[in-house]
């Protein structure tokens, strides 16, 4: 059984407070788009699980890391019902690493989906929730994944009627990978100055001038060939570009479909096209 796993951008990323338990309060729309990885399970013969994953960039094909999400994922329910048994599980990666799509948290949420499939679980749509937040604050986006305000650490949603249907996303993530802990650690905390959850998109040429992404402020001054890409895509007709999440992808929402050629040749004169993903698709 395959399913595919995709991924999110973020539109607007407000964090506005630490807490006490060290996580921040953050206020942010995941919107989901068509990138996807593949995700495979067979139940296997012998009496280990294996993990192997596939893609560009993958250095070590073979994983028993019990911190990959995918096997955190394998191993929480497998705790619980005794009647999974060792697998084999193959993964696909397309959705690139470090990039704030939120390709882990996806992975993971995919692989309760799938064994609870397979196995016949039943386990209910809060059940289900219940083990996705032992992952990680995104986990539970994945199961609804349909347009949400995200609030609280991250672990709290809201539906909103925002369609992006017709747009094309043009995603870009250089050779940069930034950590979590690297973005938080100085990040640009600030009170929310707008409610996402009124974003009307057909404001959205307005968009850059209060739909904010908090982590950029530090981020674009660490790694200012971030701030370069979101400019090459403004100046190649984006209506609106983000970093998403905690970077280090910058996105472009373009009305009509994009000139790829045009923005590689640009990164190319910045030296910057080697080892970088560019995709693009037509948003739903």
């Amino acid at each position: 059984m395959i399913y595919f796993p995709n991924a999110k951008i973020n539109i607007g990323l407000f964090v506005t407070s630490k807490r006490e338990d060290n996580f921040h309060n953050i206020e942010s729309v995941f919107y989901p788009i068509g990138l996807n990885d593949a995700l495979e399970l067979r139940i296997s013969q012998s009496n280990e699980t294996k993990l192997t994953i596939f893609g560009e960039n993958i250095k070590n094909n073979v994983s028993n890391d019990e911190n990959n999400t995918v096997l955190k994922a394998y191993n929480l329910l497998k705790k619980d019902f005794a009647q999974i048994r060792p697998a084999n599980i193959c993964l696909d990666k397309k959705i690139p690493v470090f990039a704030g799509l939120g390709g882990g948290s996806s992975d993971a949420t995919f692989m309760l989906k799938l064994v609870n499939y397979i196995y016949d679980l039943h386990l209910s749509e809060n059940k289900l929730y219940d083990y996705a937040a032992k992952i990680g604050s995104d986990c539970m986006f994945f199961l609804k994944n349909t347009p949400q305000f995200v609030y609280s650490r991250g672990d709290k949603m809201q539906d909103v009627s925002l369609c992006l249907n017709g747009y094309y996303l043009v995603l870009i993530k250089p050779n940069i990978n930034i950590s979590t802990k690297e973005a938080y650690s100085n990040v640009h905390k600030t009170p929310t100055p707008f409610d996402l959850r009124g974003l009307d998109v057909m404001d959205i040429k307005n968009w850059k001038d209060y739909v904010k992404n908090d982590f950029e402020v530090n981020i674009f001054s660490t790694y200012p060939l971030l701030r370069t890409i979101k400019d090459i895509l403004y100046s190649n007709g984006a209506v609106y570009s983000q970093m998403s999440g905690s970077g280090s992808t910058i996105y472009g929402i373009f009305e009509k479909k994009a000139d790829l050629d045009a923005i590689k040749q640009e990164l190319k004169r910045l030296n910057a096209i080697e080892n970088t993903f560019i995709h693009q698709e037509q948003m739903k």
